[in-house]
């Protein structure tokens, strides 16, 4: 049984301004199993940020494919696109990008809502999940009334609230203290273990480098094996 949850062949991309081509990416083949964490370092503008909008279907390619449980997305269409999005995948950004009008509740609830889940049983589980993050305390507060690590956890939990098959993370814990760095990491083992999660990470976090067991290194535009 084919186990590859994601996978791109020869991934490239580039832009163009002017007569000057700029390439972003430069033929890229990765692979990840079901249940496997990857992590990716690398200096500001080596990539990192672009490839992981290409795996998760919010940028497109120049070449290659990028496909998902072995579907490639270029045969997807825009509605089966945005189903995966918001049931298969988990996004965590360096900035929460949360919705200022909601509260600390509806925001973590709201991946649920999109999805037609019952508005109280949404609630009841991203509760839970606050509980995790340890913000149950502040389910009524609206983001503008809590601080930036808490917005953050925020953010953490509404990216776990779906169970989803894969979570792409963009610097999860750049805005955390070390204790909460470690609820985070908690976090991340628990649902690899218990839901088989899988996990992509770009960081520059020690903390998180030294819990991923597979650890590439992007370089203007190329992906490595790390070596230690």
């Amino acid at each position: 049984m084919n186990n590859i949850i994601i996978e791109c062949t020869q991934l490239s991309k580039s832009y163009k301004d002017g007569d000057i081509n700029y390439d972003i990416l430069r033929n890229i083949s990765f692979q990840l199993k079901k249940g496997d964490i990857a992590g990716i370092i690398g200096e500001s503008g080596s990539g990192k940020t672009t490839f992981l909008h290409v795996l998760s279907s919010l940028d497109s390619p120049t070449s290659g494919r990028v496909s998902f449980n072995g579907k490639s997305f270029d045969s997807m269409t825009s509605n089966e696109i945005s189903q995966f999005r918001n049931k298969k995948l988990g996004f965590i950004y360096q900035f929460h990008h949360l919705m200022l009008d909601f509260s600390v509740l509806e925001n973590v609830a709201m991946p649920l809502l999109i999805n037609n889940k019952n508005i109280k049983k949404s609630k009841e589980i991203a509760y839970n999940m606050l509980q995790k993050v340890k913000l149950e305390n502040k389910i009524k507060k609206y983001p503008s009334e809590i601080s930036g690590g808490e917005r953050q956890r925020v953010a953490i939990a509404r990216a776990f609230v779906n169970k989803p098959d894969l979570i792409i993370a963009d610097e999860p814990t750049g805005n955390l203290d070390k204790y909460h760095i470690d609820v985070i990491l908690n976090l991340i083992c628990e649902f690899n273990v218990k839901f088989n999660t899988s996990f992509i990470i770009v960081t520059h976090d020690y903390n998180v480098i030294k819990k991923i067991p597979f650890l590439f290194h992007m370089k203007n535009g190329k992906l490595f094996n790390h070596e230690n």
